[in-house]
């Protein structure tokens, strides 16, 4: 819009549902759309996207006209998926690798992926993100052997970097799209507001949806998961719901944004986001077992103990993720497989 002459400060709420058009996670699409409209998404190199994304990130472009040039090619492919990890939202053809912008419908043989890119420099809240896409695989390993609901996900390597790729739940097909709505949008809160949020409102919300027990029990095995794998970035975006093309029902959508995010010093996870029997830290057993007989999880003991045993196996996850010994060793040590 700059390059328009519409400045920061001017542009409206219709000037970004204008903007985002097709680019929006869920279902919803909005036109009509500013600009030409693109009908074949264009392979991408993503070496060279890696690298514009990340001068982008840290300010180290060298010209306008790099900077512009570069920032166009990224928000071709990404944008509207939202998080702190710069992503990109694509189309992959899963036999050959090739990638394209997920912006459109993917073209045949391709499936509509989300790759958040490794190596991007440093976090603010959680220091270098060298080797996040390999750690957040370990993670849906480590997941995925716990027993959560997870899409299929891989690693995209290429220049010694390790991009995490996710296949979008809110996709199917070629161009069908599902509606998707945040636990923050569901139960109305704000995710910005720290120490306010708990746990109970997504137990609350899967009872006023009128979910099955199995999305209760999921959504339960997801809280001993995060606080047993140190995942401090567990706010109501974080969790979401989905009601498919032709379905009249909400379901829980499966699980997303899995990965170690603890910083003691952190300002954000230094302690979880959301609160599991009135508490943010400093857990106990007692406290997922009272959160399970507050909401009716009848299978909670069992839960922990796979969740548990998952927990514990997390070297073995690791080395299979290639993460360094001195990496994987350091998030052991704060690891918390409640006893």
């Amino acid at each position: 819009m700059a390059d328009q002459g519409i400045a920061a400060q001017d542009v409206t709420a219709l000037d970004r549902l204008a903007y985002m058009s097709t680019r929006a996670m869920g279902a919803l699409t909005f036109k009509p759309s500013r600009g030409p409209v693109k009908h074949m998404p264009t392979a991408i190199e993503l070496s060279s996207l890696v690298e514009q994304a990340r001068q982008a990130v840290t300010g180290s472009m060298t010209d306008d006209e790099h900077v512009n040039a570069a920032l166009r090619s990224i928000i071709d492919v990404g944008t509207s998926a939202g998080g702190a990890r710069a992503k990109a939202v694509i189309a992959l053809h899963p036999q050959t690798d090739e990638i394209r912008s997920g912006q459109l419908d993917a073209p045949d043989g391709f499936e509509h992926w989300l790759l958040k890119f490794d190596g991007m420099g440093t976090d603010q809240e959680l220091g270098t993100t060298q080797n996040y896409g390999r750690i957040e695989y370990a993670y849906h390993l480590m997941a995925r052997t716990a027993g959560l609901r997870m899409t299929e996900c891989r690693l995209f390597k290429e220049n010694g970097r390790a991009h995490f790729m996710s296949k979008r739940f809110d996709r199917a097909g070629k161009s069908s799209r599902h509606h998707m709505q945040t636990l923050c949008a569901m139960a109305h809160v704000d995710f910005k507001k720290k120490g306010t949020n708990a746990y109970s409102q997504l137990f609350n919300t899967i009872g006023q949806l009128g979910l099955p027990y199995e999305d209760l029990e999921e959504a339960f095995r997801r809280m001993v998961f995060n606080v047993m794998g140190r995942n401090c970035d567990d706010h109501t975006k974080n969790f979401s719901f989905l009601l498919r093309q032709g379905s009249a029902a909400w379901e829980l959508a499966p699980a997303y944004d899995v990965t170690f995010a603890h910083n003691p010093n952190g300002e954000w996870t230094h302690q979880h986001l959301m609160s599991v029997n009135g508490k943010f830290k400093d857990f106990e057993v007692n406290d997922m077992l009272a959160e399970a007989q507050r909401f009716g999880v009848g299978t909670a003991k069992r839960v922990i103990e796979e969740v548990r045993a998952a927990v514990l196996l997390w070297p073995a996850f690791a080395q299979q993720a290639d993460i360094p010994e001195a990496q994987m060793a350091q998030i052991q040590a704060l690891l918390c497989p409640l006893r």
